[in-house]
């Protein structure tokens, strides 16, 4: 027991040493000076483009709760449900094991809404597998369409064997789609059931987790100057590689994961361009996020304290 709870930590210590060896040795030579040349080179426009992307990767974070509440059938202002998930989301990308803080907020904020811990663990775990069917979705499309992605990244894999494992994770998808048209029976666990989503659940669970990385993606690109970038597609391509293995790894923010891969897969491109996108990604996407979300936590436990005290006093 001692063993699995240790396991974890040490291998996201472990991989966030090593990604940062490995970087640094692809960094050689790379001067803070050339990081911020490269931000400060960034256009106006493209701030704004970024801080966009960074709207609706949110905004579809947000979706991932509506729809997961849409089909356990309950009915919660979209508002209360916005700030919910944006503050589960910005906590759990930046400390990570987010399945332990999203789901402290998540048990907070909807027992509040009259929720019970089984459909608040339900939510989760529907959550988590909306991210993995968005992921899923993406990366088969990319690898179908541009399997020489993978060329970026050495001889690992044959280019037909990529577009291949492109399409059966499609065909995963597409068995998914079918399950909810069949409408499958429910699956009974003791006095629980797993009921099948419709098919309007599970279309919006791929819109909204496909729509949450093509925003993250995007934030990337808008930082990354003209000169030498690949275009939209292979920059999110590349992004779903990292992504996926920050998650893995079980690093918190993909620190150093997100930067090896983005410099291995950009050859083309300055290191100091690659490393100023990724800082404002982190800036977006992570830490104006983190920093709004404590004083989201912080204002809701206070309206709390204060309602439990009330309540105590009459």
């Amino acid at each position: 027991m001692k063993l699995k709870r240790y396991f974890w930590p040490v291998v996201a210590t472990a991989t966030i040493v090593l990604s940062v060896w490995l970087l640094l040795r692809e960094l050689h030579g790379l001067s803070l000076e050339k990081v911020g040349d490269s931000l400060a080179a960034i256009e106006p426009l493209h701030w704004v483009f970024a801080g966009l992307s960074t709207l609706v990767a949110y905004a579809a974070l947000a979706g991932y709760d509506r729809v997961a509440l849409l089909h356990l059938r309950k009915r919660i202002d979209w508002l209360f449900i916005t700030v919910c998930s944006f503050t589960t989301y910005a906590l759990s990308h930046n400390i990570g094991a987010s399945v332990v803080s999203g789901g402290v907020v998540r048990y907070r904020a909807y027992t509040t809404k009259g929720l019970s811990p089984a459909e608040i663990g339900l939510l989760i775990a529907f959550c988590s597998f909306t991210f993995i069917l968005g992921t899923i979705t993406m990366v088969g499309i990319v690898l179908v369409l541009d399997p020489d992605i993978v060329l970026r990244f050495g001889d690992l894999l044959p280019i037909s064997a990529s577009r291949a494992t492109g399409g059966f994770l499609l065909l995963l998808v597409a068995l998914y789609l079918v399950g909810s048209v069949m409408r499958f029976r429910p699956l009974h666990l003791g006095r629980f059931a797993i009921v099948y989503p419709s098919l309007h659940v599970t279309l919006s669970q791929i819109a909204v987790g496909t729509c949450e990385l093509l925003g993250a993606a995007g934030i990337i690109y808008f930082a990354l100057p003209e000169a030498g970038n690949p275009g939209y597609f292979v920059v999110l391509g590349i992004f779903l590689m990292s992504f996926s293995a920050a998650l893995i790894s079980h690093v918190p923010g993909g620190l150093g994961v997100l930067e090896l891969v983005f410099v291995m897969g950009l050859p083309d491109m300055a290191d100091a361009d690659v490393i100023a996108a990724l800082l404002v990604f982190r800036l977006f996407y992570l830490i104006v996020p983190f920093v709004m979300a404590l004083v989201v936590v912080l204002l809701f436990e206070r309206s709390r304290f204060r309602s439990e005290r009330a309540s105590e006093k009459t």
